[in-house]
C-alpha cells in the first residue's frame, strides 16, 4: 500500500508576530566586493599627487634654471647695487691722466705716476721726452664692472687730436690704484641729425604770441620788474642779469596745434632771439656792440582771455632743417 507523503509545515505562534515591530528591516547580506571599495579611494590620492608633483615641476624647473637652454650657462648674477667710489675713482683717473700725457720732463714724470700704480710697475709707464701731451682733459663716464674695479674714460686733446683715454681703476674701500695700463682711443664720431618731425601748426595762436613773447623777452633781459606780467601766476622764472644782453628782435618757428586735454591750452614754442650785446670800451672811444642769437623754447598757455609764460629753456634739435 502506497504511503502518502506527509509534509510537516510549521505552525506560527500569533504572539511572535505581535512581538515583531512592522518596521524593521530586514538584515542585507553583504555584496562580493564592497570589502575593497578603500582600495578606489587610495588609487584616486595616489593619482591625484602624481599629477601634482608634475604640474610643479614643470613650473619650478624652468624658473630655477633660468630658463637656460641645454648647453647654455646661466646668466650672471646683476648686481644693481654696486658700491664703487664712481666719484673719487674719476678725481683719480684725471690726475693720473693729467700726468700721463705731460712728458716734458719724464724723470719728474715717473716719479709722480709713482703715486698712482703699484709698487714696482712705474717703469711701465715710461715714454720718451715730448712724445705726448694732453690739453682740455675731462671725465666722460665712469664704467663700473663690480664693486672693485672701474674703467674711467678721460677725454682730452692728445697730440692736437681729439682721443680718448681709458683708465683702470681698482679699489679696496678705502684707496685707490691703477690696475693695469691705460689705453688711448679715438673719440666719438660726430652724430647726423634726423631731419625734423613734423606737426600741424595753429596760425592764429603763432599771430596772438607774436604780440606778446617779444614784450616777455623785453622784461626777461631789460625789466624784471615787469616780468611778472607775462609769466603764469604761480611758476617762477628767474631774469637775466641786469645789463647783460638787451633784446633785439625776435624769429618764429610755426606754433604747434593744440595737444593737451586739460583745461588749459599748453603749447611749446621754438624761437630764435636775437640780443644785442652790451658796447665795449676800446681806445678812444665804445667799441662795436655785438649780437648774439639764442634758441630758446618757451612753454605757454592760455587759460581762455590770455597767454602767459609757464619756462622757458634751451632748444632741442634747433639746427635740424
Amino acid at each position: 500500500m502506497a504511503k502518502t507523503a506527509r509534509r510537516d509545515t510549521a505552525v506560527r505562534d500569533p504572539e511572535d508576530d505581535a512581538e515583531r515591530e512592522p518596521d524593521a528591516p530586514r538584515p542585507r547580506k553583504p555584496r562580493a566586493g564592497a570589502g575593497g571599495r578603500w582600495w578606489v579611494g587610495v588609487g584616486r590620492v595616489l593619482l591625484w599627487a602624481f599629477i601634482i608633483v608634475v604640474v610643479f615641476n614643470g613650473i619650478w624647473f624652468p624658473i630655477r634654471n633660468g630658463f637656460s637652454l641645454p648647453g647654455t650657462g646661466a646668466e650672471p648674477e646683476v648686481n644693481e647695487s654696486v658700491d664703487f667710489p664712481e666719484a673719487p675713482a674719476a678725481a683719480f683717473a684725471l690726475r693720473f691722466a693729467e700726468t700721463y700725457l705731460d712728458t716734458s720732463d719724464p724723470e719728474a714724470r715717473l716719479d709722480t705716476l709713482a703715486a698712482f700704480v703699484p709698487e714696482g710697475r712705474v717703469g711701465d709707464l715710461n715714454l720718451p721726452a715730448d712724445s705726448l701731451s694732453g690739453e682740455n682733459l675731462t671725465v666722460t663716464s665712469v664704467d663700473v664692472r663690480d664693486e672693485h674695479n672701474a674703467v674711467v674714460a678721460v677725454r682730452a686733446d692728445v697730440n692736437d687730436e681729439a682721443m680718448r683715454l681709458e683708465v683702470p681703476v681698482y679699489s679696496d674701500g678705502a684707496s685707490l690704484v691703477l690696475s693695469g695700463l691705460p689705453a688711448l682711443l679715438g673719440a666719438p664720431r660726430q652724430a647726423e641729425l634726423p631731419a625734423v618731425p613734423s606737426y600741424d601748426t595753429d596760425p592764429r595762436a603763432a599771430e596772438q604770441l607774436e604780440k606778446e613773447l617779444p614784450n616777455f623777452f623785453k622784461a626777461y633781459s631789460d625789466d624784471a620788474e615787469l616780468l611778472d606780467r607775462f609769466v603764469e601766476p604761480g611758476a617762477t622764472i628767474t631774469p637775466l642779469p641786469a645789463n647783460s644782453v638787451e633784446f633785439g628782435e625776435l624769429s618764429f618757428m610755426p606754433v604747434p596745434s593744440k595737444s593737451s586735454t586739460g583745461d588749459d591750452d599748453v603749447r611749446q614754442v621754438a624761437t630764435t632771439v636775437v640780443w644785442n650785446l652790451p658796447s665795449t670800451d676800446a681806445g678812444d672811444g665804445a667799441g662795436e656792440a655785438g649780437q648774439l642769437v639764442q634758441n630758446y623754447l618757451v612753454t605757454v598757455v592760455n587759460t581762455g582771455n590770455e597767454w602767459y609764460v609757464r619756462d622757458i629753456q634751451g632748444a632741442p634739435h634747433s639746427f635740424g632743417d
